[in-house]
């Protein structure tokens, strides 16, 4: 399957960079993408998102950040939310346990697959950089 030019624009609209430029989503925000209409059963693939990232031996602590948010409930009034900030490695983790049998979730399997890929591809130049770097600064 292809990644299609209006899944992938989904997934970016969403995407948010902190200060040090390292990309989340929201978990409201992804659920809903991914067609989960009730956002307690996007939860449980949450929790198998963690599960995996804390048996693969990374502290999910570091790719999951709890907030409060304020949601409109009508008429003007809003109430608070908890909301879960996702790494994109664990929003990976999180559509490779969606439901697969629908179309966008394959989609996003897809697209952060892809984005995985890209954030390893430049930690290796970075890397390799580094290591010329430090190997040319031992010949001197």
């Amino acid at each position: 399957m292809r990644l299609t030019k209006k899944a992938k624009d989904a997934f970016e609209l969403i995407k948010r960079t902190d200060d040090g430029g390292r990309e989340f989503w929201s978990s409201r925000e992804l659920a809903k993408i991914l067609e989960y209409s009730d956002y307690r059963n996007f939860l449980e693939v949450m929790r198998k998102a963690w599960t995996a990232c804390a048996n693969s031996g990374i502290d999910p602590n570091d790719h999951f950040v709890k907030i409060t948010e304020m949601i409109s409930i009508g008429k003007g009034a809003e109430r608070e939310v908890e909301t879960w900030l996702m790494s994109r490695y664990v929003c990976y983790l999180a559509v490779q346990n969606a439901n697969s049998s629908k179309t966008i979730v394959a989609q996003a399997q897809t697209y952060f697959a892809i984005q995985v890929r890209r954030a390893e591809k430049l930690l290796d130049e970075k890397f390799s950089e580094e290591d010329e770097k430090r190997l040319l600064l031992r010949a001197e």
